[in-house]
């Protein structure tokens, strides 16, 4: 008997605890009113704690993290020969070297060079005695002691002399000689200022002038190669896709692993006529600024194509990728029109990189499309799909 009293408790005790939970159970949350392609929830509705917004962020990169190689700029570059034949005597420089206009890379022992000075100091020589004597012959010739002859004669001698002279200075400015030279050592001089990338010369070592015209480069390189390396060109393969995207003048965003932290700007200069056939990619070439001399040559960078500011408007916007929904093959977000509501929004978009989306039509800048939730928006708006 006080066994089956005690069931009996224990089964009141049980019934009691399970009205008290039907009790605390908690009411159904508010249903949301659809109306067409938009859902309202009340205020405070605990479904909104699942959705997340944001505003939808114009379109100012054209193309993103394309792989750029940089090299030296032909246009600051100078490939350096000698215009003479010779010994070299003494080098003046060495590789990474920093090296001013007109400063001296190499010394050259050139009879060739030697001559040259020989002929301008004689033809300067020639020409003086021939002024000389035309001036005396015309003295003569007003003083009735010589004839028209020889005043004719000292006149042609004049002319040729100052016609050698000519000819003599403009080969002896050619090696960026002076007439005041004493001796046949010819001094190779930098043309530009920058730094000295490549040297292909030691003391004792024989040159001559047409090297430069040997198309065998791996036995006739340049004497010395000279670059202003505070501007760089860049080589970027893009896609066929992204030439809709590109145009010459459009401003690079240049970043390197080697700085991460630093961004770099740079120019598109020119954009090649034909693609690969291999590849399917097009020759983009570009201009990259390097005050700080950070950026090497021959080294790989990320490069972002920066969208004209007076066509940003005409872009379209970027979104994240996880905003987008497909329903029978065709795009769709949730755009908040106020807070709790929504309305659902055919789009058109791009192609998808690096989890952001471009979207073409549907949206404007600014507008806080749904992030987060954007399926249980759906769901509520057509359970069907």
């Amino acid at each position: 008997m006080k066994h089956r009293n005690l069931h009996l408790g224990l089964i009141a005790l049980l019934s009691l605890a399970g009205c008290g939970r039907e009790a605390t159970q908690a009411p159904e949350p508010p249903a949301p009113r659809v109306d067409g392609e938009e859902i309202t929830y009340p205020p405070n509705a605990p479904q909104l704690a699942y959705v997340t917004v944001q505003p939808a962020e114009p379109r100012r990169l054209a193309i993103t993290h394309l792989t750029g190689r940089l090299y030296l700029s032909d246009s600051s570059t100078v490939r350096v020969f000698t215009p003479v034949a010779g010994q070299v005597t003494a080098v003046d420089t060495d590789v990474d070297q920093v090296v001013s206009a007109g400063a001296a890379l190499a010394e050259i022992s050139s009879p060739d060079y030697g001559q040259a000075l020989a002929d301008a100091r004689s033809a300067e020589a020639n020409l003086t005695e021939a002024e000389k004597a035309l001036t005396r012959s015309r003295d003569l010739f007003e003083h009735g002691a010589a004839a028209a002859k020889d005043v004719e004669a000292a006149q042609a001698a004049y002319g040729a002399a100052s016609a050698e002279r000519d000819r003599a200075s403009a080969r002896l400015k050619l090696y960026h000689g002076s007439e005041t030279g004493t001796d046949q050592v010819y001094t190779l001089r930098s043309p530009l200022e920058g730094v000295v990338v490549e040297k292909n010369i030691n003391p004792g070592q024989e040159v001559r002038a047409d090297q430069m015209l040997a198309n065998a480069t791996n036995l006739f390189a340049p004497l010395f190669v000279v670059s202003d390396i505070r501007k760089l060109w860049i080589q970027v393969d893009a896609a066929e896709t992204d030439l809709a995207d590109l145009q010459p003048g459009q401003r690079l965003r240049i970043t390197s692993k080697a700085f991460p932290a630093k961004v770099f700007d740079g120019a598109v200069a020119n954009i090649g006529p034909s693609l690969d056939p291999a590849t399917r990619t097009v020759r983009v070439r570009g201009v990259v600024g390097n005050p700080e001399k950070l950026l090497k040559a021959e080294m790989y960078v990320s490069v972002d194509v920066v969208r004209d500011e007076a066509k940003v408007a005409q872009a379209g916007v970027e979104v994240p990728s996880k905003t987008i929904f497909t329903i029978d093959r065709k795009s769709y977000l949730f755009v908040e029109l106020s807070p709790g509501r929504f309305e659902r929004r055919q789009v058109e978009i791009g192609t998808e990189k690096d989890g952001k989306v471009p979207v073409l039509a549907g949206v404007a800048a600014g507008q806080r499309v749904v992030t987060e939730g954007g399926l249980l928006l759906q769901a509520v708006l057509d359970p069907s799909n």
